[in-house]
């Protein structure tokens, strides 16, 4: 894991400069007014995190600095998206230059050592969207002792060795080595000797089934569920600003709305190719055009491979599901520090930060009062 903060601020223009930030458009009709407090949320490409790209390419909200949709108009906010790489996202948050992230829970951790952090929404869980790979391979007997390639220290290696650990399994008899996702996926689909077994998430594990005869899934991250956590993280300085916890409400408000707007796509079942033709076949048309336009922001997948990663990648639609999940004894006493006992020792972080849920004296508090709040209103 990157050392935050002293990479931070050497690194910050540079990275800044990767990330897409709309421009003001003084012609618009949305303008907010001088007094309306702004707000910047860092997005990277990932199914219920462009989410918000959507929502902003639907009006929910409108990511340039200086206008609003209608959401942000509601609660009285102005909402500038900030489109960058995952790393990049989680660099701006670490160093305070954006007020909130889309991350995940493990992710988490280590820029809150720095920046007391609450994460007010999640927004997915993986259900199956990290998968381990293999050709030419039947079993885990088969697997053992044979080189895994995926990124090392990351959601994938956990997926990998909690999957490893649910089928009995002891992890330090698979080696696991370091690749980039992307170019393991391309070295499966080219047929790279020597590569057998990889560990990816979609829309690799998606394209790589389809375009390498023989390979399978041998094992996925559904049977880890609610343990892979995506999420909203804002900065706990910028919740204490004017605006801030109408800020988190409105992030919150957006995704579900938008959620709502993506209707019958969304679910809680895996959905085969057959099954997914027919999911979208159902569809509304506005349904249909929404969960379009979230695959054209997820790696320009069409509506019926999307409807698969979503449904690998399971939304918490409601607030009733989010606040479910921060507030279950399973996820507070079991999960997360399952989570923290892997980060530290794999060295992803090096000290545990203090977690709380509803505890603004910790340094991460998964506090659910905010989707309560967007619920009640």
């Amino acid at each position: 894991m990157k050392k935050w903060f002293i990479v931070a601020f050497v690194c910050l223009f540079a990275f800044g400069c990767r990330c897409k930030s709309p421009i003001e458009d003084p012609a618009t009709g949305s303008a907010t007014s001088g007094s309306t407090p702004s707000f910047s949320l860092a997005v990277s490409e990932y199914p219920s995190w462009s989410v918000f790209l959507v929502a902003d390419m639907e009006g929910l909200i409108d990511g340039k600095k200086g206008a609003q949709g209608s959401v942000e108009k509601k609660w009285g906010v102005d909402i500038v998206l900030k489109e960058c790489d995952y790393d990049t996202c989680l660099t701006l948050f670490g160093s305070g230059t954006v007020d909130a992230s889309c991350q995940t829970n493990m992710d988490s951790l280590a820029p809150a050592l720095g920046r007391t952090s609450v994460a007010v929404l999640p927004t997915s869980t993986s259900v199956g969207a990290d998968a381990c790979i293999v050709v030419g391979i039947d079993s885990l007997e088969d697997l053992k002792g044979k080189t895994t390639y995926g990124l090392e220290k990351s959601v994938a290696q956990y997926a990998f060795e909690r999957g490893l650990e649910e089928k009995g399994q002891n992890p330090a008899d698979f080696p696991f080595k370091n690749m980039d996702p992307g170019a393991a996926a391309q070295a499966m689909q080219t047929g790279q000797e020597n590569i057998e077994s990889i560990q990816v998430w979609n829309p690799f594990v998606l394209q790589t089934q389809r375009t390498r005869e023989g390979a399978k899934v041998l094992f996925d991250s559904s049977l880890i569920p609610e343990e892979i956590i995506d999420m909203v993280v804002i900065g706990k300085d910028s919740l204490e600003k004017p605006g801030g916890e109408a800020f988190a409400c409105c992030v919150i408000d957006t995704f579900y709305q938008t959620n709502a707007l993506l209707g019958n796509a969304l679910g809680n079942d895996p959905l085969t190719e057959t099954q997914a033709q027919e999911v979208v076949a159902k569809l509304t048309d506005d349904q249909k055009k929404t969960l379009v336009a979230l695959g054209a922001k997820f790696s320009n997948l069409p509506a019926e491979d999307m409807a698969q990663v979503v449904r690998a990648t399971r939304f918490y639609k409601t607030a009733d599901e989010g606040i479910a999940l921060f507030t279950s004894q399973q996820f507070q006493g079991t999960t997360i520090p399952k989570v923290i006992d892997f980060c530290v020792g794999h060295a992803i972080v090096d000290d545990k930060p203090t977690v709380g849920f509803a505890d603004q004296t910790t340094q991460l508090n998964f506090d659910p009062q905010f989707m309560q709040k967007v619920k009640d209103k």
